[in-house]
């Protein structure tokens, strides 16, 4: 202990604490900025500053004292990084420029590690949040929100991370801006807790992200929920992806992913909650799937996945697929469609259930199909097919299905 207060003194010793206000040392904060030294404190009164770009350039510290307003003036980015250590607490930041080459927006990482962006309200900015060639940063317990437009060509994201790693992303709302979330090119990054919502285009977009998770999150009314493309190793769990509809939409989709893990999500009210193209090795376990148009769509490209533990309750589809080979497991799901037995009270039906209909295939095939949705003529169709099997794939199968739903 007496060796660790040793190892502060120092800093302690040799830091100093700047104030910026009406009746401060300093009048403005980019004049606290050029007299602080390394490792200062910069404390900013309330009141609104408008000064243009705010370039930090040495490690220091900001703190807003009563959430102090900078104004952008929809002319540049306001606040730069480009230094270690950086800490900016407790600010309001409005109005930053436009700009789609340079990705301006209200705090710009350039290059920066161990730096913190926490307790921060954003409003009205093109891109909220940029980091780029960030290493070990934190981004917690923010606002971010825009009102800059409907089209995904006007507006930037909440939070966009490029070519970093490790960076931390908790406990932050997300909402108007065209991704909440976008990962691109990243390694290891942790997204805990956020809420994403009614983002014009993904509540959280992985592009080339390998070795990342993201748990605890909840993607609700955006253009769709999550997009999970050209990664490996990507765990997925205890999240709730709902209310998404609409042409096309989803709650997740998956593509080109593989050696990934989907556990513990609640898929709710979503067109398709899960669709997924060229996934492989991937674990669905413990998942909840209820009030969705489709379930789970596989494409015939999609192999090796498990999915078993998991709840298919009152969903129109539970599983399409667009091909007429299955190279999945099924296994131990519980279908609320089961209408099996269970003689020797073991908990697991006698009768293996198929839970891909051949409606759903005769849809996947012709969506114009969905006009006798809930007909007699369905019906029908559907007890033929499971008495005689003709067109849906004999491995499309759960051989034991649960007859109770997973506790979770």
């Amino acid at each position: 202990m007496y060796k660790l207060l040793l190892l502060f003194l120092p800093i302690l010793a040799f830091s100093n604490t700047l104030k910026v206000g009406k009746n401060e040392q300093y009048r403005t904060i980019k004049q606290a900025v050029a007299a602080a030294k390394s490792g200062d404190s910069i404390l900013v009164e309330k009141g609104i500053y408008r000064e243009g770009p705010i370039h930090l350039e040495k490690s220091l510290t900001l703190i807003g004292i009563g959430r102090p307003v900078i104004d952008g003036e929809l002319k540049s980015e306001i606040i730069t990084f480009k230094a270690d250590r950086i800490t900016l607490k407790g600010f309001k930041l409005i109005n930053s420029g436009r700009d789609e080459i340079k990705s301006i927006s209200a705090v710009h990482i350039y290059t920066s590690s161990n730096s913190v962006i926490e307790d921060n309200i954003f409003e009205n900015n093109y891109f909220g949040i940029y980091v780029q060639r960030g290493y070990r940063c934190l981004i917690q317990n923010n606002k971010i929100t825009t009102n800059r437009g409907t089209s995904q060509e006007n507006i930037g994201d909440g939070i966009h991370l490029l070519g970093s790693s490790e960076i931390w992303v908790k406990n932050n709302y997300i909402s108007g801006h065209k991704d909440g979330i976008y990962l691109e090119k990243n390694k290891r990054c942790f997204i805990f807790k956020n809420l994403s919502r009614n983002n014009l285009r993904y509540g959280l977009h992985f592009m080339f992200s390998d070795d990342s998770v993201y748990t605890g999150n909840v993607f609700d009314k955006n253009g769709a929920g999550v997009a999970v493309m050209y990664a490996m190793n990507v765990s997925m769990y205890n999240n709730r992806f709902i209310n998404n509809w609409g042409d096309s939409v989803f709650g997740l989709l998956l593509k080109e992913i593989s050696y990934s893990r989907i556990k513990g999500n609640t898929f709710e009210n979503n067109t398709t909650a899960i669709f997924a193209d060229g996934a492989t090795k991937i674990d669905f376990y413990n998942n909840h799937f209820e009030d969705n148009g489709w379930a789970l769509k596989l494409n015939s490209n999609c192999m090796e996945n498990r999915l078993f533990s998991n709840n298919f309750i009152n969903n129109t589809f539970d599983v399409s697929t667009n091909g007429s080979t299955v190279m999945n497991d099924f296994k131990q799901n519980y279908w609320d469609k089961y209408a099996g037995y269970d003689l020797d009270k073991d908990k697991i039906g006698d009768v293996p259930f198929h839970p891909l209909s051949l409606y759903s295939v005769l849809v996947e095939r012709n969506p114009a199909v969905m006009l006798l949705f809930r007909t007699f003529f369905v019906d029908l169709l559907d007890k033929s097919e499971k008495i005689l099997p003709s067109l849906t794939p004999e491995s499309f199968v759960d051989r034991e299905p649960l007859m109770k739903p997973v506790e979770r």
